[in-house]
């Protein structure tokens, strides 16, 4: 490996430490008609309202005026819009990025401060028109996949297995985006997780193994989208596999769960294919090895090796419900020994973001990189989502059991592509230097 990595990698993503979205100045006097109701209508209102996920609607000045103060608390914290990356640490231009920006924060924060007053009524611009709730967020599929539907009963253990259908496919394409969706708010409340996979069978119409992995769900995640001139093949003739994890939630529940995938052109190859795996699991495996002592805050480590150079497209923690908080740090195989917290984030078990990394800032790395993944839980009293701080947790799949890795995706690179998009970078960097 040449020595020029070393420069090369701890610099690739100055050009994407900071957010870039410029942003408005804080008004004198913010009120709900002229300043805040733009601000709830861009990035709150999609689930602030009748009918959505979120407790309470703010689609008019009566609707948000009681929870002022609660909305103050949210947006001071940043726990609302759901958004847990640390903005103090690594990367921060993303293409999923729902926060406010700070002065939108401060007008908020200022309005409630006031009295959080309304303002002329007039001025209160019109709500934006919806999509149906059950809207894809990949837009309209090209391919819709129900798996059959499996009724949770009202209380019982955790429930574990594989639903099956076909695709339906005649000829191989190419994924470039996908998105798992369950059928309706009750079936979200069920669903812990659901695993896709792809497949194949022999000549006598047997199952060959647990297929080729597709696609992740977990509570709150969003679509996963390929960068341009990456997929994944899902190949002709293959079965649907859906591995899920459901839970009981005090009244039986019909669990429904769609699969949405779009494609490349039919006839068309990308360049590069993109991967999803669960990788640098608690001390090195998937799931690993947990002890979480009862009352106390830990940490524990994974470990994972690229061996091929890569571009690195998407970051999401998975934990469950004693998870607080995931780096991952980048080993460089330099010498000396390099190394690089790409990004931290909070953990929310009712929120498993996935944060897909912008075309300039997605992380590169060279071949025999090290992912180093540091997770931190809390098995605590003060852990609202504790059950019982008095037990000793540890690893397992059920929801009362823990779990500690990253969901990473990317794509693959030869050492020749890496070494011309370290110097496209480097150059780009100059450019913004010399501008600066």
């Amino acid at each position: 490996m040449k020595l020029v990595y070393s420069a090369a990698v701890l610099s690739v993503f100055s050009l994407a430490l900071l957010p870039t979205g410029a942003s408005a100045q804080v008004p004198g006097e913010p009120t709900f008609a002229d300043d805040i109701a733009p601000i709830f209508y861009e990035s709150c209102v999609n689930c602030h309202r009748a009918g959505e996920i979120a407790p309470m609607s703010l689609i008019s000045y009566q609707d948000a005026r009681p929870w002022a103060r609660s909305i103050k608390n949210k947006v001071e914290t940043r726990a609302m819009p759901p958004w847990h990356l640390d903005r103090d640490i690594g990367v921060q231009d993303f293409l999923n990025d729902p926060s406010l920006t700070d002065d939108q924060i401060a007008t908020i924060v200022k309005w409630v401060d006031a009295g959080a007053p309304q303002g002329n009524p007039a001025n209160t611009p019109a709500p934006p028109e919806f999509a149906p709730s059950d809207a894809w967020q990949i837009g309209e599929p090209d391919l819709v996949v129900q798996f059959p539907a499996y009724e949770v009963p009202a209380a019982g253990p955790d429930l574990f297995g594989d639903l099956f259908t076909n695709f339906g496919l005649t000829e191989d394409r190419y994924i470039t985006a996908i998105q798992t969706k369950p059928v309706g708010d009750k079936a979200r409340q069920v669903v812990h997780h659901a695993l896709s996979y792809a497949v194949e069978q022999d000549e006598s119409g047997e199952r060959m193994g647990g297929g080729q992995f597709l696609v992740e769900y977990a509570s709150g995640k969003q679509a996963e989208v390929y960068p341009e001139g990456t997929g994944l093949k899902l190949s002709a003739d293959t079965e649907a596999r859906l591995s899920y994890h459901l839970h009981s939630v005090g009244e039986p529940i019909d669990a429904v769960v769609e699969l949405g995938i779009n494609f490349l052109p039919a006839g068309t190859e990308p360049e590069h294919i993109r991967y999803s795996k669960q990788l640098a699991g608690s001390h090195g495996q998937t799931i690993g090895v947990l002890d979480l002592p009862a009352g106390a805050v830990s940490r524990s480590d994974g470990y994972a090796r690229f061996n091929k150079a890569a571009k690195i497209t998407m970051f999401q923690p998975h934990m469950h419900m004693l998870g607080t908080y995931q780096c991952i740090e980048f080993i460089y195989p330099t010498q000396p020994v390099r190394a690089e917290t790409v990004n931290c984030a909070s953990f929310d078990y009712n929120w498993h973001m996935n944060y897909n990394y912008s075309k300039d800032s997605m992380p590169l790395i060279p071949a025999g990189t090290i992912l180093h993944t540091s997770t931190w839980f809390d098995n605590s009293a003060g852990n609202r989502g504790n059950l019982d701080a008095n037990n000793w947790i540890g690893a397992g799949q059920r929801t009362i059991d823990e779990m500690g890795f990253a969901w990473i995706g990317w794509y693959d690179m030869t050492d020749e592509e890496y070494e011309a998009e370290v110097a496209t970078r480097h150059e780009a960097r100059e450019r913004t230097d010399e501008e600066n």
